[in-house]
């Protein structure tokens, strides 16, 4: 069974094409954390928030992800960061096409 990482934060910025640029590096190495599967990057300029939504291979993977991620944002300043995890219904997730599930 998958779960999802639903994380969020409050950032100033870079957001659209400048956040793509600035955070290509950090986006290139989560695709080596243990246990990840995919990652869609949100954010809204208009309310000052980021985050994205994880999926990853077991409930343990998404826990350290989240420990870890947590630790690094507070070393850029953000210390408000909403992350909550939730396994995946994989029958309703096909029936609506979600990209993961049997």
């Amino acid at each position: 069974m998958a779960y999802v990482l639903q994380v969020d934060f409050k950032m100033e910025g870079p957001f659209g094409d400048e956040m793509a640029e600035a955070f290509s590096d950090l986006a290139e190495s989560i695709n080596s954390e243990k246990g990840f599967m995919w990652k869609i990057w949100t954010e809204s300029p208009e309310t000052n928030e980021a985050g994205g939504i994880y999926v990853f291979e077991t409930k343990e993977a998404a826990e350290n992800y989240l420990d870890m991620h947590t630790k690094r944002l507070a070393g850029f300043g953000i210390t408000d960061v909403n992350g909550k995890i939730f396994s995946i219904n994989d029958k309703l997730t096909k029936i609506t096409n979600g990209p993961v599930g049997n």
